[in-house]
């Protein structure tokens, strides 16, 4: 076997191993290059592996000489190869910008430790989306998420401590939950390998231990997505986080947990049982809603602004839980392409916001008085991912709303379609005060000595913007890839309603939706 064919466990062991080198060379510009060049490398495996599977379809990687579903089998189909290449270019792009972020935000003497714990986390995200076993999915979850507390809490702000703790019970809280819900699968059909489940799980479907699975594993995910209401530890976590931390976040660990609430409500259940029998659907869409509108309007009133897009984020992954809700393929197609599109927008926001504080150590509103003749490219950058965040076309953003309206429209639910516009409306809101006060406003005392963010950091910002531009243009790798996704997601069911069966209960089209998610997994 050649280096090739071991790229799904080397896209987890690179960042893995690399993370005590950091401790040990123990110097904060040694840790950064190392990490560095760990997740750059990382991120050609990751676009490898997107080459071969679009070549000879899902990959199957044996670990310990076990074939599956006996031994621990990683597993990289269309969607996992589409996140992992989301998460590695990421972190790639947010870690290039580090160092002089990390130099004001994080004490030195914590420098290397804090490289360290960003690889550690950054391993557990590539490990949730390559393995193909249940249990390691809450193993890798854990390992992201115990190092993503400490990275919040290295914030100077001493709010950051409270902010990291306030996850940390909430993260808990959803990881039990997450690992009870497997351990009522496994307590019924014995395996853990989630190929295997999807096999098994439809003859003891309708027993109870199944659907309070289905419960535990729903709301654990829930709170690892922050999907509304169970968001509360997302504002705070994303303001008093270091710059860098929060633009990783952002634009990675939401990203994650909608790809597993994806691969277990569609990937294990099905979509018959997990959006059917379940009635999943109808707390889906509201809750989509209410995260869409209610956020949207808490953003409105916020002045600072990292707080402002922490809640723009619980809108926007209410658009994601919307497109899951509906669940046709354009729907679906919406939520895994809003995954790399929301990415690439907040990505480009949150560094944005780190080289404002870079330069003035505030990220308030009062902070961004004449920032656009002070700061012109950073504040351009903010204006794209502005206009992206609103769906203007033309942008990534505009892209993913327009097959969310169509999904709707197919669904026949205009009034969901018109409220998703009422969203990007009050997306213009919240944007438009950033931009009246960075370019209508005087500058402030703080500001008035503010120039450019260094070079380091506006290369990934406007690679992330120009990003945004040309995804928004040229459509056909990430909405194609989504879409194929999409379809073997919904069992293959082309435009068609994944439901059909809801209409005519005993028919023939709800048995073939259940079972071709399972086929096509299988021939996959």
């Amino acid at each position: 076997m050649t280096l090739i064919d071991h790229l799904p466990v080397l896209v987890v062991i690179l960042p893995l191993l690399t993370a005590p080198l950091c401790v040990l060379l123990d110097r904060p510009v040694a840790a950064w290059g190392a990490a560095l060049g760990a997740a750059w490398l990382t991120f050609v495996g990751a676009a490898l592996l997107v080459g071969q599977v679009a070549d000879g379809g899902a990959i199957s990687y044996q670990l310990g000489g076990w074939a599956p579903p006996w031994g621990i089998e990683y597993r990289v189909d269309t969607l996992g190869a589409y996140v992992l290449l989301i998460v590695s270019a990421m972190a790639a792009l947010v870690l290039l910008s580090a160092r002089e972020s990390v130099e004001r935000e994080i004490f030195r003497v914590n420098g290397a430790r804090f490289y360290a714990a960003f690889l550690l986390a950054f391993a557990g995200l590539m490990g949730i989306v390559a393995t193909g076993d249940a249990f390691n999915v809450f193993v890798f979850l854990e390992i992201s998420s115990l190092s993503t507390y400490a990275l919040i809490s290295m914030g100077r702000d001493r709010r950051a401590l409270t902010a990291a703790f306030q996850y940390l019970v909430m993260g808990t809280i959803g990881a039990t939950f997450i690992l009870i819900g497997i351990g009522f699968l496994y307590m019924m059909t014995g395996t853990l390998n989630m190929l295997d489940l999807a096999e098994r799980l439809p003859e003891v479907s309708n027993t109870r231990t199944v659907r309070a699975g289905f419960a535990f594993l729903t709301v654990g995910i829930g709170l690892k997505l922050a999907m509304f209401p169970l968001h509360l530890w997302m504002p705070n976590a994303y303001t008093y986080a270091p710059s860098v931390v929060t633009a990783f976040l952002a634009a990675t660990a939401t990203k994650v947990a909608v790809y597993v609430l994806l691969r277990f409500i569609l990937g294990i259940f099905g979509i018959e049982f997990g959006l059917g029998r379940m009635p999943l659907e109808y707390l889906l869409i509201p809750l989509g809603l209410m995260g869409i509108l209610s956020a949207s309007m808490v953003a409105i009133y916020q002045v600072e602004i990292k707080r402002l897009l922490a809640y723009s984020s619980v809108a926007q992954i209410g658009y994601i839980v919307l497109g899951v809700g509906l669940a046709n393929t354009h729907g679906i197609t919406a939520a895994v392409l809003h995954l790399f599109n929301h990415a690439l927008m907040k990505g480009a926001l949150f560094i944005a916001l780190g080289a404002v504080a870079y330069r003035i150590g505030a990220t308030t509103l009062d902070a961004f008085s004449g920032l656009g003749r002070r700061m012109p490219l950073t504040m351009g950058a903010i204006v794209i991912g502005g206009l992206s965040l609103i769906g203007v076309p033309g942008t990534v953003g505009f892209v993913s709303k327009w097959y969310l309206v169509l999904a709707a429209l197919e669904r026949g639910l205009w009034p969901i379609a018109l409220l998703v516009l009422v969203g990007s409306v009050m997306a213009v809101v919240y944007v438009w005060k950033v931009v009246e006060r960075a370019y209508f406003s005087q500058a402030s005392s703080g500001s008035g000595e503010a120039s450019e963010a260094p070079l380091m950091m506006l290369i990934p910002l406007w690679t992330l913007v120009l990003a945004n531009i040309y995804f928004g243009l040229h459509t056909d790798l990430s909405a194609g890839l989504a879409r194929q996704a999409a379809t073997v997601l919904s069992g293959g069911q082309g435009e068609r309603h994944a439901f059909a069966y809801l209409d005519s209960p005993g028919s023939a089209a709800g048995a073939a939706g259940g079972a071709g998610l399972c086929q096509a997994a299988q021939s996959a």
